[in-house]
């Protein structure tokens, strides 16, 4: 695993960096993916692999590619249909309903805690800025 492999044939064109320091395989194909679909390269309703097949395509274990396909099933990103396969979801939809979930979740922790909406609202920026500025 210690080379880059892309996959062509399913125009996914992942690549899994084996080197030391690298992120575990199962995240960078979770972030290649997500990124695609995010970017439209992906489009929604684009039919995924199946985990057995991208896995042997990019020499990882399926379990793997199982785990990364269950943590943007989680995501919203992709979605399976049974028999029929895993397909590209409107992940637009469902990260704006996820993130408004999220943000409504910690309003009323915030709430219960006694924080003042400024106090609130200073924690929740805190943590957007250390997250998206690292």
């Amino acid at each position: 695993m210690g080379e880059n492999r892309p996959v062509t044939s399913t125009n996914l064109n992942i690549r899994i960096d084996g080197s030391a320091g690298a992120p575990a395989p199962y995240e960078q194909l979770r972030t290649q993916i997500a990124d695609a679909a995010l970017a439209g390269r992906l489009p929604v309703g684009h039919k995924l692999p199946t985990v057995r097949g991208l896995a042997e395509e990019l020499g990882l274990a399926a379990n793997t590619v199982a785990k990364a396909y269950r943590v943007l099933e989680a995501d919203g990103v992709i979605e399976t249909r049974g028999r029929h396969g895993t397909f590209i979801a409107a992940a637009a939809d469902s990260a704006a309903r996820e993130a408004a979930a999220a943000a409504q979740a910690y309003a009323e922790r915030a709430r219960r805690l006694g924080l003042t909406f400024e106090e609130a609202t200073a924690a929740a920026l805190d943590a957007l800025r250390a997250r998206f500025d690292a």
